[in-house]
């Protein structure tokens, strides 16, 4: 196995023609590093010296079979199951990620799979869950009353911000909400609190085509908006829609990375069943 270097792009030098390289990996540090990650359980070595990064204003898809690795690596970022032995550097800085707190001070939110959504509870509620603002003191501070009409317009904003138009009512309990209008209150929840950087955990499951076209969508705009993103997805077409970079891991281990608009379905595909990655195509000369 051998990894598929960027040397050019983290350089910050120009494509075959003169076209600069994506800005987001020009110049500058990385949003996060990740350095030879690793963690076991038991007899089982889930994640081997790995390394990560991904920088402000990209999206990363990180790829792998059942069993790569992918959940436990992001499981380490966010602070759930801290590695055994590595290290992280956020924004240039090495820090500690002991904890979710740890995670959360940084500026990292991860969306599972499950979402985590109370389906009882309207998209307002669902936003400042365990975060509700209290109004202003003596007597609200006091009693302990929320401050209703400032979540209401700050989660209003926050949909705004992120183009979504398709939740009628910020009150209408999440259970009647559409997969993909779920799955957008619960990344307005993790883009809220100054995230900047954003884990999702397979963000289309089980979702149809129109709601997946949504969903994609707002990763575009969370890019957009200069946040680091990290989609898990073992949908390829997800993959290579929304993705700067595909990370694949192995049975524990890095063992390619590849620029999407450089690469093909068939070399990701290989790297992810074990089999080495071609080497990189070097751009065409006219003659």
């Amino acid at each position: 196995m051998k990894t598929v270097a960027l040397p050019a792009a983290r350089a910050g030098s120009t494509q075959e023609g003169g076209d600069p390289v994506a800005t987001f990996r020009r110049g500058g540090l990385p949003l996060l590093e990740c350095h030879g990650i690793s963690k076991q359980f038991g007899a089982v070595r889930a994640l081997i010296d790995v390394d990560f990064d991904v920088y402000s204003g990209e999206v990363v898809a990180l790829v792998g079979d059942n069993g790569a690795g992918k959940s436990t690596l992001i499981k380490a970022i966010a602070g759930i199951q801290p590695p055994d032995t590595g290290s992280f550097r956020f924004e240039g800085n090495e820090v500690k990620i002991q904890s979710p707190g740890d995670a959360t001070r940084l500026g990292i939110e991860t969306v599972y799979q499950d979402l985590a959504l109370c389906d009882n509870l309207g998209t307002v509620a669902n936003l400042f869950l365990g975060r509700e603002l209290v109004g202003p003191p003596p007597l609200s501070a006091l009693l302990h009353l929320l401050a209703e009409p400032e979540m209401e317009r700050r989660a209003a904003d926050q949909l705004r911000d992120l183009r979504v138009t398709t939740i009628s009512s910020v009150h209408s309990p999440v259970a009647t909400l559409s997969g993909g209008q779920r799955q957008a209150v619960a990344v307005a929840r993790a883009t809220l609190w100054d995230a900047k950087l954003v884990i999702l955990d397979e963000p289309t499951a089980a979702l149809g085509v129109t709601q997946t076209a949504t969903v994609l969508e707002l990763i575009k705009q969370l890019r957009a908006q200069g946040l680091g993103i990290v989609v898990i997805s073992h949908n390829i077409d997800v993959v290579f829609e929304v993705s700067d970079r595909i990370v694949v891991l192995y049975v524990g281990r890095h063992v390619a990375t590849f620029e999407q608009a450089t690469t093909t379905r068939e070399e990701v595909v290989g790297a992810i069943v074990g089999l080495a990655p071609a080497e990189p195509k070097q751009p065409h000369r006219a003659a």
